[in-house]
């Protein structure tokens, strides 16, 4: 189907684009937050204030596993100016269901519950189990301080493995195994019983903490129809939902607001401020801010999930990869939030962009008494990079191949079939991005002065984009021109910095011809703006940019065919686009000319609408079960190849990080800008990854308590990160764009390790790589 002016009509599919067809999309133009955000002017969810204004806190375990025996909240209240202290009691639903879309008997364990205030029993360090507001800041500490919770210690369990094993203690009466998935495809004891060479590695990811500058952070209120107002940092405007359960009200009672959001990363993709705030709101009746500290999100927020990996990888001769045997155990943490989908997302990924005809796979998740883990960056697909990729360089070492070459041999192409059964349908530049690090690269730099080595490490991956199939995902968008030519859209999408609102505008200056400085973004609100869904799973481009291309489709084609109608001429022969000279948008065509504004003036006289509503439903699949094996499991997939110089001390282990160089195919770069910042960030966070952040836990007690502990990178610790955009032009997006806010994360410890390996001749395989991993690997070099 093609609407007016020759531009494909938004589908569930494939769409294409060429380059210099393109007028708005595809330049580098700077986005429209972008003067507000560099003067420090951006108003961000704790921002807003009130006069009177209340504000939480949350009292927190301060144990990892214990029975709750006794609540004590008299001391608190009689602290002038506390108004409340609530326990789970007070809650009007205090249950919270976490609930795996599209699930059957088989994984029913994914079906599991928290409680918004622990009543009985905690399970984490950190937990909630008393909520205070007070007038003001300093009556909020005292009182907190005066809640007396006495608890009954109860065994534990901090390490995944150790929870599946029998008589671990349980951290839910269910028992530890909280969710499970298997691919088996083909024989792979006949192909590993045929290869010439197998290898087998043991690795381990750890949990990493989301980091993000903006803390978590809200203002709520109610407004003078009693509805709930919750404006706050988060992900999901759509957690107006789960609000409206846990108080008992109708949703159309609940509104939430996501302004623009200092970073998420997933780290606000679950509900954290929101029931808080909502629960102090409903109770006093008066506007209440909640923002936690640093330590606070530190302590308590999901992480990443820890992953143990074992691989076993059997290889031809000339290093063809013939089977995958593979096991994973996650750690969830003591509650499910997201864990069983992150980990068929592991599933999924675990054998890398290469093709592979016989794998064996278990993926298990296991509760602990640890933090909960939940949605971060890369979501899952992200630890097995580690993994899949340090397989390939072993397997390149045993047989003498370039680590480039064997890469090459075996990447996936367009129509082979991933071990889950999904076939590759969009086109694959994996190759190409191989040869665009190594081109650029040149030759390994050598070492800066004595007891220095330097390395290079090479590591490609797969990311999907676009949420599961399964979950019947859609979006939705709204367009509308005013009376003077200009142009309003309305998206729910939260943007949490990536220019996701940005975007839209492109979008739709592209379709319809108008600038891009007349055009206003409103976004990110469950009651004014179209639903679009989270801003997670790198889906926004995919899900809210189609339905803001399909929305400006439909308004095009309006306008042009009240001219059409006007005119008496054929509406195909028409297009809306700028004049060339003056920049007016003019309907042109079969010798009409007729300005934008009167095109609209007479749009109103026919009763035509100027504004449209599109929607956009994402690729549909059937439900996968414990047994992955689907035709399709995501929309697409987004590749990449990173390459990576360092340089080691062979005295202190100190790792520096000498050149970074990242390609991916992006499909069509909407904003090649944005799209080189997302690459660019991505891959100074997986740095981050590899060399330096641990969320630091003994036997459940979160020691991590700031920045000063958890170290990220700063402007010293990288090199400006080099990226290489190649666009095949096509995916699912609009134009043919591709996701890219997640797949640059994978590659960077992977990438980091291999130049690691390759300086010492032994590669590191626990993260983070540590001055003292280094010096182990160091020491086991120097020996063989």
């Amino acid at each position: 189907m093609t609407a007016q002016g020759g531009l494909p009509a938004a589908s569930a599919g494939i769409r294409m684009s060429k380059a210099d067809e393109l007028r708005v999309v595809h330049q580098p133009l700077a986005r429209h937050d972008q003067a507000e955000k560099i003067a420090g002017t951006t108003r961000y969810a704790g921002d807003l204030a009130f006069a009177s204004m209340l504000h939480a806190r949350l009292v927190r375990s301060q144990v990892p596993s214990a029975r709750i025996v006794r609540r004590d909240a008299s001391a608190a209240q009689a602290v002038p100016g506390v108004v409340c202290v609530l326990f789970g009691e007070d809650v009007p639903h205090n249950l919270i269901w976490v609930d795996v879309p599209g699930q059957t008997v088989e994984v029913a364990a994914l079906k599991a519950s928290m409680e918004v205030l622990a009543t009985s029993r905690v399970r984490f360090h950190g937990e909630p189990v008393a909520l205070v507001v007070a007038e003001s800041e300093e009556a909020l500490a005292q009182a907190c301080d005066l809640v007396e919770i006495d608890y009954e210690e109860l065994p534990g369990v901090y390490d995944a493995v150790q929870a599946l094993a029998d008589g671990a203690p349980a951290v839910h009466e269910e028992g530890n195994l909280l969710g499970e998935w298997r691919i088996d495809r083909g024989d792979p004891d006949a192909a590993f019983a045929a290869a010439s060479v197998v290898v087998a590695g043991s690795y381990q990811t750890q949990a990493v903490d989301h980091a993000y500058l903006e803390p978590e952070a809200g203002v709520g209120w109610l407004d003078d129809d009693g509805v709930l107002n919750l404006r706050v940092a988060t992900q999901v405007v759509e957690h107006y939902r789960d609000v409206a359960r846990i108080l008992g009200v109708p949703e159309s009672r609940v509104r939430v607001i996501a302004p623009y959001v200092g970073g998420g990363f997933g780290g606000k993709e679950d509900m954290t401020v929101e029931p808080y705030l909502a629960l102090a709101v409903w109770r006093t009746r008066r506007a209440v801010r909640m923002e936690w500290t640093r330590q606070e999100s530190l302590l308590a927020r999901p992480k990443r999930h820890g992953m143990r990996l074992e691989y076993r990888t059997a290889a031809a001769a000339d290093g063809t990869v013939l089977a995958q045997d593979i096991d994973i155990v996650a750690d969830s943490g003591a509650y499910a939030y997201l864990s069983a989908l992150v980990l068929l997302y592991s599933s999924v990924h675990a054998c890398g962009p290469y093709r592979v005809d016989n794998v064996r796979l278990r993926a298990r998740c296991a509760y602990t008494n640890n933090p909960p883990t939940s949605a971060f960056r890369g979501f899952g697909g992200m630890q097995v990079v580690f993994g899949y990729e340090a397989q390939m360089d072993a397997l390149a070492a045993r047989l003498g191949i370039h680590p480039a070459e064997i890469r090459k041999r075996n990447a996936i192409a367009r129509g082979d079939r991933l071990p889950v059964g999904q076939v590759i349908e969009t086109e694959v530049l994996l190759t190409r991005t191989i040869d665009a690090v190594l081109e650029r690269g040149g030759d390994k730099p050598g070492p800066s002065g004595p007891r220095k080595v330097t390395g290079r490490g090479l590591a490609s991956n797969i990311q999907s984009y676009g949420r599961l199939v399964w979950l019947n995902d859609s979006a939705a968008a709204w367009t509308g021109f005013q009376l003077d030519g200009s142009l309003t859209v309305r998206c729910g999408v939260p943007d949490i910095g990536g220019g996701q609102a940005s975007s839209l505008a492109q979008i739709a200056a592209e379709v319809l011809g108008v600038d891009m400085d007349q055009i206003a973004v409103h976004f990110g609100d469950s009651s004014l703006t179209p639903l679009a869904g989270t801003t997670t799973a790198t889906r926004q481009l995919l899900m809210s940019g189609n339905a803001v291309y399909e929305a400006s489709l439909l308004l095009r084609d309006a306008v042009i065919g009240a001219v059409a109608t006007e005119t008496g001429h054929d509406a195909d022969g028409l297009t809306m686009a700028p004049d060339p000279v003056t920049g007016q948008v003019l309907v042109t065509g079969d010798g009409v000319s007729v300005p934008l504004t009167d095109a609209l003036v007479i749009c109103r006289r026919r009763n035509v609408p100027i504004e449209a509503l599109g929607t956009y439903f994402g690729p549909k699949g059937t439900s996968v079960v414990r047994d992955l094996a689907a035709d399709r499991v995501f929309p697409d997939f987004t590749f990449g190849t990173h390459l990576c110089d360092v340089e080691v001390d062979l005295d202190t282990g100190q790792v520096e990080v000498l050149r970074y160089i990242a390609a991916h195919d992006v499909g069509r770069a909407i904003n090649p800008r944005s799209v080189a910042g997302q690459i660019s960030g991505a891959v100074v966070q997986g740095i981050g990854m590899a060399l330096l952040e641990e969320v630091a836990v003994d036997n459940g007690v979160n020691l991590t308590a700031g920045f000063f502990q958890y170290l990220i990178p700063t402007a010293t610790d990288v090199p400006d990160v080099e990226t290489v955009v190649l666009e095949s032009g096509e995916g699912m997006g609009p134009f043919g764009a591709r996701g890219i806010g997640e797949p640059p994360i994978g590659p960077p410890p992977a990438a980091v390790a291999s130049a690691i390996g390759d300086a010492l001749g032994v590669r590191p395989t626990i993260l983070p790589i540590t001055p003292e991993r280094v010096l182990a690997c160091a020491r086991q070099g120097s020996a063989q």
